[in-house]
């Protein structure tokens, strides 16, 4: 199986509670052209999270695109969805490697450090995140990242790099252009008023920026 490349609009969902409404929602976000979800809902019970999650990784499969879960490496083994997204202080990479298999993906949040993408590299994540680069209402205390992060890891990583953190149409260019290989947005695209057309100017931000990840940087 060849892993989905990393790359474009990469949407967030928020934490909602009517999986309805969610599956709605998301539905525009991927008919705009996002590239990747990321299935995040810290406020769910374990019924509901699975309940969305299994929602999710059907809307997505319809879409051919992947889903990720958040945080919950068992939730993503039971729904077979396409990967999961682990922070500082969760499971160890190499250990939902051994959970998931070899063909999911694994991302790793990387907040402002790059000795921790590096690291998180070596052990084999698939994709790294730094963030938050700009006020984020999703994660209000969240660690700032600079755009000197983004151009060092595009030097030294050889895996795409994802952004995240209060990035709306007006900022994404600028990080595309600092080396974002992918965008990860939650409440600029589910709080819009015409989701799905948010969701296509985001993902025109890639295709005039020509900034999108090629397996080539893999033998740099």
């Amino acid at each position: 199986m060849i892993r989905p490349e990393i790359e474009g609009l990469y949407a967030i969902t928020p934490d909602i509670a009517a999986t309805s409404t969610l599956i709605r929602m998301t539905r525009h976000v991927l008919a705009g052209g996002a590239r990747l979800v990321q299935y995040r809902n810290k406020t769910a019970n374990a019924a509901l999270r699975l309940e969305q999650a299994y929602s999710l990784a059907a809307l997505c499969r319809e879409f051919r695109v992947p889903l990720i879960v958040n945080d919950y490496i068992d939730l993503a083994a039971e729904v077979d969805s396409d990967g999961v997204h682990l922070g500082l202080d969760d499971a160890a990479i190499v250990d939902a490697r051994r959970k998931l298999g070899s063909t999911k993906i694994i991302g790793a949040s990387c907040y402002n450090k790059l000795g921790h993408a590096i690291e998180a590299e070596r052990q084999g994540a698939d994709y790294v995140a730094f963030g938050a680069f700009f006020a984020s209402t999703t994660k209000p205390g969240a660690v700032v990242a600079s755009g000197s992060a983004l151009r060092c890891a595009k030097a030294l990583l050889h895996v795409p790099i994802v952004a995240i953190g209060g990035i709306t149409t007006r900022n994404a260019g600028e990080l595309i252009c600092e080396g974002a290989d992918a965008i990860a947005v939650s409440n600029a695209l589910f709080t819009a008023a015409n989701i799905q057309s948010e969701a296509e100017i985001f993902s025109c931000l890639f295709k005039s920026s020509g900034n999108s990840y090629s397996p080539a940087r893999a033998t740099k």
